[in-house]
């Protein structure tokens, strides 16, 4: 059996997660685990080393009886991003889908 999952390297986990915090100013962290398409159980622990290195801002935000957690980048952030994760990138690329490595399923027909 084939496993049909992405594997993704850590620093292009971290470049998509303050990228998405940029690009949307600050999102709550379910939200942010479906736009880069992780797993919160997986994937907690990058978050929680982005903000234990400033990389990321933590707010509790309390709304009525609600209370919720938002997410936003900052400038530390930000400039990791792009002036050492694009960097790592440029001499390291991640890998495009090619049509000639896609899987094909073939039908055996019995007459």
């Amino acid at each position: 059996m084939v496993d049909s999952r992405k594997y993704r390297d850590r620093i292009y986990i971290v470049k998509d997660i303050i990228l998405t915090l940029s690009e949307y100013g600050q999102l709550n962290q379910t939200a942010l685990f479906s736009f880069c398409g992780l797993n919160i159980t997986k994937h907690k622990e990058i978050l929680d080393s982005l903000e234990e290195n400033e990389m990321i801002q933590r707010e509790e935000v309390i709304e009525g009886k609600r209370k919720f957690t938002i997410f936003k980048a900052t400038t530390k952030g930000k400039n990791f991003c792009s002036e050492i994760i694009e960097q790592y990138e440029k001499l390291f690329p991640r890998k495009e889908k090619s049509s000639d490595s896609s899987f094909k399923f073939q039908c055996l027909l019995f007459v």
